[in-house]
């Protein structure tokens, strides 16, 4: 009775073990499928330019004067990944530079050493793994009133910019990129999470320069 006890155990043992070994196997291959897609994949669904970087119709960039270099060096110390980034000066569809940088500069957008200028600065949520656009902005959500920014420009001349106001803004809002009156501001803008449909903006007021 006891040996037919254990070949009725190891009937039924052995069925199961040989389903578990096949169910890890197609989690592991799912797993590498998962990964390799994502390393092909942007922030926002399969079709990375739907980033939507607002189109600015007037500009605020003319005559800007300041360094013959418009890139600018951006730290963030609340957000961990925003270190020294270098930020170029670009239209919002240079999807090449999106993924080459944490951010970009919206090109016809204002900067720093002008009067009352919105300097809209723009970076993905998820980004591209390896390299820096990946995850440089997901924390942008975790800014608050007071936090600070920090910006150099080519020469070398520095500005702090402090949080002062954070909101969800939709895609047809061309208003967040436009100058705020008696202010000089920094726009950042990023993708709203999960399903990447609006806005999240970040602005800053220019506190200090030397």
């Amino acid at each position: 009775m006891r040996r037919l006890s254990k070949v009725r155990i190891r009937r039924i043992v052995l069925p199961l073990v040989s389903l578990a070994f096949v169910s890890v196997g197609v989690v592991l291959i799912a797993s590498y499928f998962l990964i390799q897609g994502q390393e092909s994949t942007a922030t926002n669904s399969n079709n990375p330019k739907s980033f939507n970087v607002p189109k600015v119709s007037s500009t605020q960039e003319t005559d800007a004067g300041g360094p013959e270099d418009k890139t600018l060096t951006v730290t963030i110390p609340k957000m961990v990944r925003v270190e020294n980034a270098s930020v170029p000066n670009t239209p919002g569809e240079d999807e090449s530079a999106l993924k080459e940088h944490a951010a970009i500069h919206l090109e016809g957008t204002g900067f720093p050493w002008q009067e009352e200028a919105n300097v809209y600065l723009a970076g993905h949520r998820l980004g591209y793994p390896g390299y820096p656009s990946f995850l440089a902005f997901y924390d942008l959500d975790k800014l608050e009133s007071g936090d600070e920014i920090l910006v150099t420009d080519a020469n070398g001349k520095k500005y702090t910019y402090r949080v002062f106001k954070t909101f969800v803004a939709d895609p047809t809002d061309l208003s967040i990129t436009e100058p705020v009156p008696g202010k000089n501001v920094m726009t950042l803008q990023t993708c709203t999470l999960p399903d990447y449909a609006q806005r999240l903006i970040v602005q800053a007021e220019l506190v200090n320069e030397n």
